[in-house]
């Protein structure tokens, strides 16, 4: 496995585990919200998308096919576009109360980005026809 594949998987993997750390926090509420507990808002759960997307890219990572490693870039730059919208979901003011952002809503946000440069800067296996 390349070098590239290798930084891609932990990438992934932090935006696993980033997932599970608090992304902000409520003071006027006393409320810690996470990627997997949004209990007292209605933000949801969207770590649960982050973690299939993270799982189907580690998965792709793994698999050396030029067709696959295409989906990959679907994939991961789907993942990009999700943790980005995550950030800004949980970053913004709602009726007067500002939220605290957590570094784990950034590290995921750069993790996923480093992901998308890996799949980007990956060598592409040789067709064989």
């Amino acid at each position: 496995m390349s070098r590239t594949g290798i930084i891609g998987i932990l990438a992934v993997l932090l935006v696993i585990v980033c997932a599970f750390l608090p992304w902000s926090f409520i003071e006027s509420r006393h409320l810690t919200f996470t990627g997997m507990d949004g209990t007292g808002s209605s933000y949801g759960e969207p770590g649960k998308l982050s973690i299939i997307l993270s799982v189907l890219a580690i998965v792709i990572f793994v698999i050396k096919n030029k067709w696959v490693s295409r989906i990959n870039l679907f994939i991961v730059g789907f993942l990009v576009a999700w943790t980005f919208r995550n950030m800004i979901l949980y970053s913004r003011c709602e009726i007067g109360e500002c939220p605290h952002p957590g570094i784990a809503l950034y590290v995921s946000m750069g993790a996923a980005l480093v992901a998308l440069a890996c799949v980007l800067f990956a060598k592409s296996p040789e067709s064989t026809k």
